[in-house]
């Protein structure tokens, strides 16, 4: 629904307000055509319900006021007397249409000027309680913080999987749900399905609150994956639906190239107009190496080294001649074996390649070496290096040139390690648009900013229209993961838009190693951190139990003195 469609929404819930409720205005001393002014007819039924004036903004917060409307259709009723279970159901499953009873058919109803709000039942003033705490915990998960769990190794060393975050929405502004009914609190899918916790239908325009600051460069971000369609999150090639932004799942990166950024890619480092990108000191940047064995146990430097992401690979070896000979290379090519040769003279050829013991057996093979391929950062492999159970260390940098990598089309060879170079949209910028570069913008202009593109021979045509230039309606942002070899970021998929972002992770209050036993699951020194800014990570946590034993001991005291 566009703006205009609201406003005309808007006014028939008004007029239909009007219609259900102005002889029971009148009942309770007030105007009839009091009931029929948006927003001031709000505040007057507060008044009539005996309910605070500031209930009229929780009216108008999506989500909130899905929970909000029964109650204050069953509040309607029962300032008219009417109390019984029946009434409440007939208010609730007749989505308020009941005031119409009560305003035309119902006799013998008068106001209760002051009724008393204490629920009845121990059971109403149950789920009383529950529902304003729901209200309350949705406006904060909603509106302010928002709890999240890092479910990857893309910001390893500096988020790790298990951490579970705060993530302040008010940093780069709050956004308005778009989507207008959907069970509170619960993002995507029902717990325990892949059935929607949401209607797609109606949805809000677009809109954000000020924010308190940019985003900055390095800025660990959350934002909704700007590509997803995924019913299921952990099924890449499964079912597959369009969801609205604010639905989409929910990612964690570091911001590394801004808008109106060149922003480019070599051997895995980035480069922002030019110059190498400095990351602060708390981010390790990771990358797999290829480590070369002295005839130790894989099992022992792994354990030496903490190595969590890895995989072993052996090196073969045999003679050339043999290695040259039509049968072997037939074999390969029948049985379809890849072979990334690491050696090669006149007398003996290594290679690598996924060989099963019949093939081995066959091909007449020896084991070179066993080569591992581990996830490290930059001070680990040096440090490894120098180990004397440790052969040889090498970065194990692409050189493919058929990756899938954004943008995934003919032309472009980039791969992980080597990329660009790209120029981030910034709003209000525009840049020339041709058959060459459209690959890179296609979806931006398409999916982002509402456009439809052709091409027609050498031209590009955008909404019908021949077009040589664009002007960006938004910002766009670059978001990677410190774990170079192992973060699904924007090498994949692309810029992120501004309407994406969610958030800025400010702490981590809990952090859980499914790794480690016993009371060592939990990280202790990572509870009550902080997830920006530089130096030595400090855990807040103890001064956090001192403030909360202080706070509790000072409630306590209070309550000695009162009873003295």
């Amino acid at each position: 629904m566009d703006v205009t469609q609201w406003i005309i929404f808007f006014l028939v819930i008004q007029v239909l307000h009007g219609l259900a409720t102005w002889k029971l205005y009148i009942k309770a001393d007030r105007q009839a055509w009091e009931a029929f002014i948006p927003v001031y007819n709000a505040v007057i039924l507060m008044k009539i319900i005996n309910r605070p004036w500031w209930w009229t903004i929780l009216l108008f917060l999506p989500i909130v006021n899905l929970i909000l409307f029964p109650v204050i259709w069953v509040e309607i009723a029962r300032s008219y007397g009417k109390n019984s279970a029946v009434d409440t159901f007939l208010a609730i499953f007749t989505f308020g249409f009941y005031s119409f009873y009560l305003n035309y058919v119902a006799k013998d109803i008068n106001h209760i000027k002051d009724r008393d709000l204490q629920p009845r039942t121990e059971v109403g003033d149950w789920v009383s309680s529950i529902l304003f705490a729901i209200v309350a915990a949705t406006i904060v998960h909603t509106y302010f913080i928002q709890p999240f769990v890092i479910p990857t190794s893309s910001l390893e060393k500096t988020l790790l999987v298990g951490d579970f975050l705060l993530v302040s929405k008010v940093h780069y502004g709050a956004r308005a749900p778009q989507t207008t009914i959907a069970l509170p609190m619960i993002h995507d899918a029902i717990p325990g399905s892949t059935t929607p916790s949401y209607l797609k239908f109606p949805q809000l325009p677009k809109f954000r609150f000020p924010a308190f600051q940019s985003i900055k460069r390095n800025d660990i971000v959350v934002f909704n994956w700007p590509v997803d369609t995924l019913v299921d999150i952990n099924n890449p090639y499964g079912e597959v639906r369009h969801k609205p932004i604010d639905k989409k799942t929910n990612y964690v990166k570091r911001c590394v190239g801004l808008p109106g950024d060149n922003l480019s890619i070599k051997d895995g480092y980035v480069y922002i107009n030019g110059t190498k990108n400095q990351l602060p000191d708390r981010a390790k940047l990771q990358f797999f190496y290829k480590v070369i064995l002295n005839g130790v146990s894989p099992e022992s430097i792994y354990q030496k080294y903490n190595i969590t992401e890895k995989y072993d690979q052996y090196v073969f070896k045999t003679e050339t001649a043999n290695f040259n000979r039509p049968q072997f290379q037939n074999y390969l090519k029948v049985k379809k074996i890849g072979v990334d040769i690491t050696k090669q003279d006149s007398l003996q050829v290594n290679f690598t390649a996924n060989i099963d013991q019949e093939s081995f057996n066959l091909l007449k093979l020896d084991i070179a070496e066993s080569q591992l391929h581990v996830n490290l950062t930059e001070d680990l492999a040096t440090i490894m290096k120098s180990d004397p159970d440790v052969k040889s260390v090498t970065k194990d940098l692409s050189n493919s040139t058929t990756e899938n990598i954004f943008p995934n089309a003919p032309g472009y060879t980039w791969n992980r390690d080597n990329f660009g170079p790209i120029y981030i949209p910034q709003e209000g910028k525009s840049i020339d648009i041709n058959v060459d570069n459209l690959p890179v913008y296609k979806r931006l202009l398409t999916a982002y900013e509402g456009n439809t593109v052709n091409v027609k021979g050498n031209q590009v045509l955008i909404n019908g229209r021949v077009a040589t230039s664009y002007t960006f309606k938004q910002d766009y942002y670059w978001m990677m993961g410190d774990n170079r070899h192992n973060s699904q970021d924007a090498r994949m998929w692309g810029f992120v838009p501004f309407d994406h972002v969610v958030g800025k992770p400010v702490f981590v209050w809990m952090s859980y190693d499914t790794n480690g036993k016993g009371i060592n699951k939990i990280r202790w020194n990572r509870l009550f951190t902080t997830v920006g800014g530089n130096g030595k990570l400090t855990s807040y946590f103890i001064p956090f139990l001192i403030v909360l034993a202080l706070f509790f001991g000072y409630k306590k005291f209070r309550k000695n003195k009162k009873t003295a």
